[in-house]
């Protein structure tokens, strides 16, 4: 999957590590070289703006991928803060989104075809680069970097180089994996699977929505002051009937769902009174051969295994859903591991 979209920005100086212990609200000074870690940063007003990973590269310097859609408003977010906030910091950040290609490869045999691909260039096994490592190498001449990440929930690696030789790349890959049947996928491909691993995108990350309200609300440190903490404390914010994230299936496996369609208890009246949450997300799952979805439900994380109803006045469906578990496959992480 071509990821090289995804907004990446150098961040280096002496302050870098403090510098996104502000900006993240998990810490990162305690990141080693060689590891990248996930991380969520708030707004000012203690919503969630973005989520992505910054990785370690070297002493004092680090890659942070963001969102697509937000890549240039975390840029603006950034420079208000080291220009603004923080003007003393020694710190400097500058995008290279357009100046590296990114490959996702992923899948069962995802190692198997890096072997391949890179040979002797970077020691690919599970030992030597586990689970969210990183580095740097040279491939055929060539600098690149290699992370052991994943959005798909499967075991996965994003494979950059320069831009200029993106497309040496992709074809590289593609000869690489032709022992293994490997196939490109895309954007539809990768929301099913991501909803599969109940992993939270743009449809959750839709500005309204707190850390808590997305279950990451752990990953709020309390050792450190971040951007949005303060007011991430408001009542309203921390309200315990505030709608979370939750897994929904059709009590009917045939049944199919909608995004949008709104939450009710079973026998209650179709009103604005009654609405209970809405789901955000849905997609068929060849995994488990039935519709699944992810959404906002009151207390939902305390209402596991209640039967409601998604009710989608516009399309006329009304289905009655299970609130399960948002992780529906491999919710240990075993493949992402392997």
């Amino acid at each position: 999957c071509d990821v090289s979209t995804l907004g990446k920005i150098d961040i280096q100086g002496a302050d870098a590590a403090a510098f996104l212990d502000r900006v993240y609200i998990n810490l990162f000074s305690t990141l080693p070289i060689g590891r990248v870690r996930y991380g969520l940063m708030l707004r000012e007003d203690g919503l969630v703006m973005d989520d992505g990973t910054s990785a370690h590269l070297e002493a004092n310097h680090y890659i942070m991928s963001t969102t697509t859609a937000n890549a240039a408003k975390v840029m603006r977010h950034l420079e208000h803060a080291r220009q603004v906030l923080w003007p003393q910091l020694d710190v400097q950040i500058v995008s290279v989104t357009e100046h590296w290609a990114q490959y996702a490869i992923a899948g069962l045999n995802a190692r198997r075809l890096l072997e391949r691909l890179l040979g002797d260039a970077i020691d690919v096994s599970n030992t030597a680069f586990p689970y969210l490592a990183c580095a740097e190498f040279s491939w055929r001449g060539v600098p690149a970097r290699l992370f052991r990440i994943s959005f798909s929930g499967d075991l996965a690696y994003e494979l950059a180089v320069p831009a200029r030789y993106g497309d040496a790349a992709i074809r590289a890959i593609m000869a690489a994996g032709e022992a293994f049947a490997v196939v490109p996928y895309g954007i539809e491909a990768l929301g099913v699977m991501r909803i599969e691993k109940g992993h939270v995108t743009g449809n959750e990350l839709n500005g309204t929505t707190t850390a808590a309200d997305l279950g990451l609300g752990r990953m709020m440190s309390k050792k450190k002051d971040f951007i949005g903490r303060v007011l991430a404390r408001r009542a309203g914010l921390t309200d315990p009937d505030r709608p979370a994230l939750i897994g929904i299936k059709p009590a009917d496996k045939s049944a199919r769902l909608y995004a949008g369609a709104h939450f009710l208890v079973p026998g209650a009246e179709v009103s604005l009174k009654n609405d209970q949450g809405y789901v955000t997300s849905v997609a068929f799952s060849p995994m488990l051969g039935h519709w699944i979805g992810l959404g906002l439900l009151m207390r939902g994380p305390q209402r596991l295994g209640e039967r409601i109803r998604a009710h989608s006045p516009i399309r006329g469906g009304d289905v009655e859903v299970a609130v399960v578990s948002p992780v529906f496959f491999d919710p240990d992480g075993a493949r992402l591991r392997s």
